[in-house]
């Protein structure tokens, strides 16, 4: 424990020199034996964590990268916190999700016993012609785009209410106003309803989205209007951890 205590001084010590420090200077900068702190910095150099170039020590590839990973895991708590937050305070549960790279990924589900999400009972990514989420995604994407993701994810029938084709949903998504909530009724699950509202992280197509069940649907539309009112308010604090 104490070489690991002490590693990690000189590892914050070599963070706060960003031009680089010789071994005296950390030695004396750390309080440790001079021959102490050459072991451990050939220890660090060796496992990737600092590199040395002309007698100075630097952060090493391995340092970044736990320091890109925390972080992104305090980004992810971020908007973990801020839709636990929405979800007790309008009730619903709450989805973050993002178009990345030709798919629809569904980053972080917030729920309670007293607000559950919707059962995945089918792969969003297959069917986002049928949720809300997938909806509001592929309206902020251009025709081209739209005809791509439906190439590989044709509309099949996932319910009776499910639109019916690629042209049925592509004259939807047309018609769908530009920061309008998109809205499905039990296209996906039968007795469930869902608005997903649509938000734009740098060129990124992304939303947020509720769910109620059926014999909740009056509360659909106020309750999403309330959730885009309350992204609206705090985008701007949250633009960064969304973009994970």
């Amino acid at each position: 424990m104490g070489s690991v205590q002490r590693a990690m001084r000189l590892l914050e010590t070599v963070a706060a020199h960003a031009y680089g420090a010789p071994a005296k200077q950390l030695a004396r900068e750390t309080g440790l034996a001079l021959p102490t702190a050459y072991h451990l910095l050939r220890t660090l150099v060796h496992e990737g964590y600092l590199r040395r170039e002309k007698g100075l020590f630097f952060l090493g590839d391995a340092a970044e990268r736990l320091g890109r990973s925390g972080a992104q895991q305090k980004r992810r708590s971020t908007v973990a916190d801020t839709l636990a937050h929405w979800r007790d305070s309008i009730g619903v549960p709450v989805y973050y999700a993002m178009y990345r790279d030709g798919e629809i990924e569904v980053i972080c589900v917030s729920d309670s016993h007293q607000a559950p999400a919707v059962e995945e009972w089918a792969d969003f990514r297959e069917t986002g012609h049928a949720h809300a989420i997938g909806q509001c995604l592929l309206s902020q994407l251009d025709e081209e785009a739209r005809r791509d993701h439906l190439a590989r994810y044709p509309v099949r029938p996932l319910t009776p209410n499910t639109v019916r084709d690629n042209d049925a949903l592509l004259r939807r998504l047309a018609r769908t106003g530009r920061m309008e909530p998109v809205v499905e009724r039990q296209e996906y699950a039968i007795g469930t309803v869902c608005a997903a509202v649509p938000i734009t992280v740098g060129t990124t197509a992304a939303t947020m989205a509720i769910s109620l069940p059926v014999h909740q649907a009056d509360r659909l539309l106020p309750a999403a209007h309330r959730l885009q009112a309350e992204i609206g308010r705090h985008l701007g604090s949250l633009t960064l951890s969304i973009s994970i």
